[in-house]
C-alpha cells in the first residue's frame, strides 16, 4: 500500500448559493405588510492551505472528491439562509497547483500559504432586498449561483537547499543518513529509495536541508525508471551534489560515464517557469552549482578509482570530495562546502519584506462576485447560416444564472439590468436586428433568446398582476390609422343601433308591449312606459267612444 504520494488529481467544487424567497408579510390588521423575503446564504469555499505537519498527498489519493457546503435558502420574515461551511484542505509545503491543461495556478510555499481552489456560489436576493421606491412589492426573487467546479492537479516538490543525485545504489541514502538525522531505507539492491527523503544538516552557523532523490538512469527525463516522477523534487534546490559510485561491481560503468549520463538527463529536464532562483529567472538543472562526492572510497578499489578520475573532474572546474558514508571519511569538508553554496544562494535572494499575514490566492472565475463592473463583450457568430450574437462577461452571465425564467417579472428585471449595462446599445452597434439569436454565456450553460429591442426598461412602472411583466405579453401598440379605423367602426355601430331603435318605435312595437303589460297587471311606473305612448293610447280610446255614441244616436232616431 502506498505511503507517499506526490501527485494527485483532485476534483473540487464550491457550495451552491441558496435561493432567495419571494414572501409577503401577513399579520393581523396587516394582510399585505410588504415584502419580507430573505436572501439565500453563500456557498462554502474549498481552500488549500500549507500545513507543516502534512508531508504527503496520500489522503487525496484515496478521496479525490471534495465539496464545500451549500448555502441555505432564504425564508420569510426577513430571515436569511445559512452560509455554507467552507472546506479547508491541508497540503505539504511546496505543493504546486495546476489546472487540467497543466497551467500553474499557485505555488504554495511557506506555512500558512493558501489558495482558494473552488469558490462558493453567491446566494440569491429575496424580494425584500429587491424592493425599491418604484418597485414596492416584487413578486420574484433571485436564484443562488452554483459554486465553481474544476479538476486540479496537486504536485509536491520538496523544498530543499541541496539535492543528492546519482545512479541507483550509489550510496545517496547512506550519505544523507550519515550527515543528518534522516533514517531512509538502506539495502544492497537498486531502487531501494522509492520516495524522496529530507534531512537537516548543521554546518557551523548554517543550517540547510538536503534531499535524497531516488536513483536516476539514462532516459529518466523521458520517463524511464523512477526519475521522471521525482526529478520535480530537484527543481527548488539551489545546488546539486553528484554522488558517484567508485566501488561499482558493474564492468560497463565508471564514475565519469555516470556523471555524464546524469548531466544529460538534468539538461533534458524542463524546469517549471514559476520557480526562480535568486531573482535570476529560471536556471536549468545542469547550470546550477554542483559538487562531486566520490563515494565508497573506503574500499580498496574505490580509492584507486577515485584517484583515477579526480584530476579529470577537477579539470572541468568541479570541486571534488572523496567521502565514505560508512567510515564518515571526508564528510565534514563536504558539509561545509554545501553550506557555502547555500549561503551564496541565500545572499542572492532579495531582502525579505515585513512579515505580513499569508496571502490567500483566489483565482478569477466567470461567476466571481468580484469582477470589474461593466466588463462584457459581444461577438458576432454564424450558426446555420444565420447571425448569432454571443454576450460574454462577468455580470451578464451571473445575472442570467440568477434569473428564474418561469416568472415574467424576473425576466423583465433581467432585461432592465442588461439594458442599464449597455448590452442593448452594443447589440445595435453590432448590427443586430429584431429576431436575431442572442446567447449569453458559453455553449454549455448559456441562455439563447430572440432579441426584441422593443422591450425597453421600466418594468416597475407597468401595471399588471403581481409577478407578471406586461412586456412579455404578445401584443402590439396600435397605430394612428388603427385608432381612426376603430373609431369609425364604433361610430357606425352606434348609428346602426339608433336606427334600429327608431324603426321599432315607429312600427308600434313599444305600444304592443304596453298593452301586454297592462293586461298582466303591471303598472306604468314599473314598465317605465313613456308619456308619448300614454297620450297615443288615450286618443285612440276617446275616438272609439265617440264613434260608439254616435252610432247609438242614429239607431235611436231611426
Amino acid at each position: 500500500m502506498a505511503a507517499f504520494v506526490d501527485r494527485v488529481v483532485l476534483h473540487v467544487s464550491g457550495g451552491h448559493g441558496g435561493h432567495g424567497v419571494a414572501s409577503v408579510k401577513r399579520e393581523k390588521f396587516k394582510p399585505l405588510g410588504g415584502p419580507d423575503g430573505g436572501n439565500g446564504g453563500d456557498g462554502g469555499d474549498v481552500t488549500l492551505i500549507v500545513d507543516s505537519q502534512t508531508t504527503t498527498l496520500l489522503s487525496y489519493h484515496h478521496a479525490p472528491h471534495r465539496h464545500g457546503g451549500n448555502g441555505g435558502p432564504g425564508m420569510g420574515d426577513f430571515r436569511n439562509g445559512a452560509t455554507g461551511e467552507s472546506l479547508t484542505l491541508s497540503v505539504p509545503d511546496g505543493t504546486v497547483v495546476k489546472d487540467a491543461e497543466g497551467n500553474i495556478l499557485a505555488d504554495l510555499v511557506g506555512h500558512g500559504a493558501s489558495f482558494v481552489a473552488a469558490e462558493g456560489g453567491m446566494g440569491g436576493l429575496g424580494n425584500a432586498a429587491l424592493s425599491s421606491a418604484k418597485r414596492r412589492a416584487p413578486g420574484f426573487a433571485l436564484l443562488g449561483i452554483p459554486g465553481d467546479e474544476r479538476d486540479i492537479v496537486l504536485e509536491l516538490k520538496s523544498v530543499a537547499d541541496v539535492a543528492l543525485v546519482g545512479f541507483p545504489s550509489a550510496g545517496k541514502s547512506s550519505l544523507i543518513a550519515s550527515i543528518s538525522a534522516a533514517r531512509p531505507k538502506i539495502a544492497d539492491y537498486p531502487f531501494t529509495t522509492l520516495v524522496p527523503n529530507l534531512g537537516v544538516v548543521q554546518a557551523g552557523d548554517t543550517r540547510y536541508t538536503v534531499a535524497d532523490v531516488p536513483g536516476l538512469i539514462p532516459g529518466a527525463s523521458e520517463g524511464k525508471g523512477l526519475g521522471l516522477e521525482f526529478l520535480r523534487h530537484v527543481e527548488r534546490c539551489a545546488a546539486l551534489v553528484h554522488v558517484l559510485d567508485c566501488g561499482s561491481l558493474e564492468s560497463d560503468r565508471d564514475p565519469l560515464s555516470d556523471f555524464e549520463a546524469i548531466e544529460a538527463e538534468l539538461a533534458a529536464y524542463a524546469v517549471e517557469p514559476t520557480f526562480a532562483q535568486g531573482g535570476q529567472g529560471v536556471i536549468p538543472l545542469n547550470e546550477r552549482p554542483r559538487l562531486i562526492a566520490l563515494n565508497k572510497t573506503d574500499l580498496p578499489d574505490g580509492q584507486d578509482m577515485a584517484d583515477m578520475v579526480r584530476s579529470t573532474l577537477e579539470a572541468r572546474g568541479l570541486r571534488v570530495f572523496e567521502v565514505s558514508a560508512v567510515s564518515h571519511k571526508g564528510l565534514d569538508p563536504l558539509k561545509f562546502a554545501m553550506a557555502d553554496l547555500v549561503r551564496q544562494a541565500r545572499e542572492r535572494l532579495p531582502e525579505p519584506e515585513e512579515i505580513a499575514a499569508p496571502e490567500v490566492i483566489r483565482p478569477r472565475s466567470v461567476r466571481s462576485r468580484k469582477g470589474r463592473s461593466g466588463e462584457f463583450e459581444i461577438r458576432r457568430e454564424e450558426r446555420n447560416l444565420e447571425p448569432l450574437f454571443r454576450v460574454r462577461g462577468v455580470k451578464p452571465e451571473r445575472w442570467v444564472a440568477q434569473t428564474d425564467f418561469t416568472v415574467d417579472e424576473a425576466v423583465g428585471y433581467l432585461a432592465d439590468r442588461l439594458n442599464r449595462l449597455g448590452v442593448e446599445d452594443e447589440l445595435f452597434k453590432q448590427g443586430a436586428k429584431p429576431g436575431d439569436a442572442v446567447v449569453i454565456g458559453s455553449d454549455d450553460d448559456g441562455v439563447v433568446f430572440d432579441w426584441e429591442p422593443t422591450m425597453a426598461a421600466g418594468a416597475e412602472l407597468l401595471g399588471g398582476p403581481r409577478g407578471a411583466d406586461l412586456r412579455m405579453e404578445d401584443r402590439q401598440r396600435p397605430t394612428r390609422e388603427d385608432k381612426r379605423r376603430d373609431y369609425e367602426e364604433r361610430k357606425a355601430a352606434r348609428a346602426a343601433t339608433q336606427a334600429d331603435l327608431e324603426g321599432e318605435r315607429r312600427t308600434g312595437v313599444w305600444a304592443v308591449d304596453q298593452e301586454i303589460n297592462r293586461l298582466a297587471g303591471i303598472s306604468d311606473d314599473e314598465t317605465g312606459t313613456s308619456d308619448e305612448t300614454d297620450e297615443t293610447s288615450g286618443s285612440g280610446t276617446a275616438d272609439e267612444a265617440d264613434t260608439t255614441r254616435g252610432s247609438g244616436s242614429e239607431d235611436s232616431h231611426g
